[in-house]
């Protein structure tokens, strides 16, 4: 959603209207993840997917007829038939839902600049959506703290869909719910929205290489860091966002870590790995690695052990750091990495 913004904005400055497609169901071999998403103008143009092209055509039109009633609408979208020429469907075999509503909200406009200014700051938080009855398109935002703007339209299913939502935050994936209130079933759509990824790789050393071109092809911000000068150079990591000399601990403390955040430790030297593991532990870093053999992995837990993190904190370490590839040699190994980081990142792991 991030990257719309702009265009959003441009749009609007403009005069011209504009929809928001998203996939809220995805069954079987679908093109596109659950949450992809699709902005239409009234003036024509269009940005995004919600099906890698089988059916943005007959999207489009939809969002149109959106932004010309002001009133959202549900789409669903199975196999297509290759008998009935009007027939619009995924050759792929699978089945999505598509929900294509109006900006701002009908249902809650005010909401939908704290909305925009939240994604934009890239703050964490969930959006959940009323897809049906007579409040179709209702939003409740919600954050990590507990707090919540807007409204379904049901206190007790506000309640109910804040739960859930304490959940969806933990495992960073989005999700379609049916709750039932009293004799009442509501069909809400909850979804994530999450900081920029990150990639923060603590030892500039030859696995680092790989790994931030792995990482940087899959939309990661990618920042080396390292004590040594002779190893952290912009000669040797050209293609890094950011290459910081300094002592690890500090630096990922002024990094700010969240929950966009995946740190790998591959320096081997316990004096840059474990201060910086008890800050990245500390921290609410969606992912943290650590290079090294199971024996040295258990001399680092007794380490931290030490330094007064708890076992359910180390635990949180994916140690030896990446899948099981049987891996050699630094890109190999940067690969079963990045595969462990994706594997987390989509809830895989």
């Amino acid at each position: 959603m991030r990257e719309f913004l702009p265009v959003i904005d441009t749009w609007r400055q403009a005069g011209r209207q504009v929809a928001l497609a998203t996939v809220v169901k995805v069954y079987g071999s679908a093109p596109r993840a659950l949450g992809s998403k699709m902005v239409i103008s009234a003036g024509g143009e269009m940005r995004g997917s919600v099906s890698g092209g089988c059916v943005e055509g007959n999207v489009f039109e939809a969002g149109l007829a959106v932004i010309e009633h002001n009133w959202p609408k549900l789409l669903p979208y199975g196999i297509s038939d290759d008998l009935m020429a009007e027939t619009v469907g995924l050759a792929c075999g699978g089945t999505i839902e598509v929900f294509v509503e109006p900006l701002p909200w009908p249902q809650n406009p005010a909401l939908t600049g704290v909305f925009f200014s939240a994604v934009g700051q890239g703050k964490l938080l969930v959006l959940a959506t009323l897809l049906d009855g007579p409040r179709a398109g209702a939003k409740l935002l919600l954050w990590p703290d507990g707090r919540r703007e807007g409204s379904l339209g049901h206190a007790a299913l506000d309640g109910q869909v804040a739960a859930r939502a304490a959940g969806a935050i933990r495992n960073q994936q989005a999700g379609r719910h049916l709750f039932q209130i009293d004799d009442q079933t509501f069909d809400v759509f909850v979804d994530v929205y999450l900081p920029p990824p990150r990639l923060i790789m603590v030892g500039a050393v030859h696995i680092a290489g790989p790994l931030t071109t792995f990482a940087n092809e899959l939309g990661f911000t990618t920042i080396v860091v390292d004590a040594r000068p002779v190893f952290a150079s912009r000669e040797r990591f050209p293609h890094a966002d950011e290459v910081i000399v300094g002592w690890p601990a500090e630096a990922l403390t002024a990094l700010s870590l969240d929950e966009g955040c995946y740190v790998v430790v591959l320096s081997h030297d316990e004096k840059f790995d474990n201060p910086a593991l008890m800050v990245a532990l500390n921290s609410p870093a969606r992912y943290v690695g650590a290079l090294g053999s199971r024996r040295t992995h258990a001399r680092r837990v007794k380490a931290l052990l030490r330094m007064g993190l708890s076992r359910e904190q180390i635990d949180r370490i994916h140690a030896p750091v990446g899948l099981k590839l049987r891996a050699q040699g630094p890109p190999e190994v940067a690969v079963s990495i990045i595969a462990e980081m994706v594997a987390q990142k989509r809830g895989a792991a």
